[in-house]
């Protein structure tokens, strides 16, 4: 067993709704991992996780510009949670991409590499956070 605490250490930062903080995002949950015994198994994936969920968020928010975007990140029971939270409307789901679109394949990489993955409504507040939980990689 990894970890054996039940309460999560949570972190949470919020950053500029812009493509310039998504290296940002990484960076914070990297020395985020960083404070943790354990926290090197989950680098790889959470890092392309977290930069996928947040580059969603800026390009697919409808919120406005100069809405912030929040990242919280915790450990429980041995699994990554990472969230995103933005002031948008829209809710992700998975498309199939065509051979020659650009975009739409993050969420894939998400549904594929995640433990399990999800949206929810923010609780008293305006848009939603999508959340990842990630396994730990041996």
């Amino acid at each position: 067993m990894l970890a054996t605490c039940c309460r999560p250490r949570t972190f949470a930062a919020r950053l500029s709704s812009d493509v310039e903080s998504t290296p940002h995002a990484r960076h914070l949950l990297r020395a985020y991992l960083s404070g943790l015994p354990t926290g090197a198994l989950y680098f790889d994936t959470a890092e392309l996780l977290l930069g996928e969920l947040f580059a969603n968020a800026v390009q697919h928010s409808d919120a406005p510009d100069d809405r912030h975007i929040e990242i919280r990140i915790s450990v429980t029971h041995d699994l990554l949670r990472i969230e995103v939270h933005d002031a948008g409307t829209g809710h992700p789901t998975l498309q199939p991409p065509t051979p020659t679109s650009e975009h739409g394949r993050g969420l894939h990489l998400v549904n594929e590499l995640a433990h399990r993955w999800g949206h929810s409504p923010r609780t008293g507040g305006i848009g939603k956070y999508v959340w990842a939980l990630i396994a730990p990689t041996q």
